[in-house]
């Protein structure tokens, strides 16, 4: 893929005005409209289409702040822009602490999609941890015995008992996509990428509790992860809108080839001094970045000798410049140990 510059128009280049509708640069817009069609092969057609979430909040304000002052380079621009013009998943790999999550929320932000659907992966995750949770029991509970309430009562109260998770949220047919973070995949159980091949393609899955029922509940409406409720039909759920995954890996392990081959791979390294001083100057003001004296040069020298994360700079900052403003000797010994780096071992 060609180089671009940052902002160009149509009077500075040869070629078009900026094709890339997601840019890094921390301002809201619409641009999200002008996406064209996908490839016929990532077309799909859920319906009933559903608005945005009924809300303008972008999330918690603490991720609305690393949304803003989140820096991407041309490279991760790129394929942020080629994972949501082809539809795919966007598998950004890269050491702890270097953006990789906030990815997620600096595209959320920027492109107005709503706050950010987060499925945290452990070990012990399954496919269908992220699809929807069924309530059996208090819905038995609840219900009591069969015998007190008639069958039609008991078929249409079952969406009651079900909520959808992350990506089975993020697969509902929005008019618009919404942003679905998966968090470090790489600590799965083996078989749970190979579990996510047939959702990714066919963008879709189904709800047997609400498969089963009788044709007179055809529809029925199941809670969502963040609270909304919505329709699902035949109890099947169908994207419109395929959502704008990004799911991030530490690099602790490898992802099967057809895994990959379905997702569009980005490499993160550690932001380089300049961007780091844009990042404590956007999240801790002009005066923080003037009052660091060599701290971030320090940092980045530290980081080529271990493992020190981009958040763990800007606690010491914070701490020297903006927080309790202890004595020298003490900002001194508190710098060492919140810069302490992140390897086992290490001193």
């Amino acid at each position: 893929m060609s180089d671009v510059s940052v902002n160009p128009t149509a009077d500075e280049t040869t070629g078009p005005a900026d094709w890339r509708v997601y840019r890094a640069s921390g301002v809201p817009h619409d641009d999200i409209a002008t996406l064209p069609p996908p490839p016929p092969w990532r077309a799909f057609d859920g319906a009933p289409e559903l608005d945005r979430l009924p809300t303008t909040r972008s999330g918690p304000a603490a991720s609305v702040a690393r949304a803003k002052s989140y820096q991407a380079d041309d490279r991760a621009i790129e394929l942020v822009n080629a994972a949501l013009y082809l539809r795919r998943p966007l598998l950004v790999t890269g050491k702890p602490g270097t953006g990789k999550s906030t990815l997620a929320h600096s595209i959320a932000y920027e492109l107005r999609l709503g706050p950010v659907l987060t499925w945290a992966v452990t070990s012990r995750t399954t496919l269908n941890d992220g699809l929807y949770r069924y309530d059996a029991i208090g819905r038995l509970q609840e219900a009591g015995p069969i015998g007190d309430v008639t069958a039609e009562r008991y078929d249409v109260t079952v969406g009651r008992y079900i909520t959808l998770g992350p990506l089975g949220t993020a697969l509902l047919p929005w008019r618009r996509p919404r942003v679905l973070l998966i968090d470090e995949l790489d600590k799965s159980d083996i078989d749970l990428p190979n579990d996510l091949l047939h959702v990714f393609e066919e963008g879709n899955y189904e709800i047997p509790e609400l498969a089963r029922l009788p044709e007179e509940a055809e529809t029925v409406e199941v809670l969502t992860v963040d609270g909304q409720r919505v329709p699902v039909q035949h109890g099947r759920v169908r994207c419109n809108a395929f959502p704008v995954v990004v799911i991030t890996s530490n690099g602790e392990r490898e992802f099967p080839p057809a895994f990959l081959r379905r997702c569009v791979r980005l490499d993160i390294t550690p932001p380089r001094e300049d961007a780091l001083v844009r990042i404590v100057e956007a999240l801790l003001g002009p005066d923080a970045v003037a009052a660091s004296g060599d701290l971030v040069r320090d940092f980045v020298e530290r980081r080529e000798r271990t493992d020190v994360a981009t958040d763990q700079l800007l606690n010491a900052l914070y701490m020297v410049t903006a927080g309790a403003t202890p004595p020298e000797s003490t900002r001194e010994r508190l710098t060492e140990a919140l810069l302490r780096g992140l390897a086992a071992g290490t001193p």
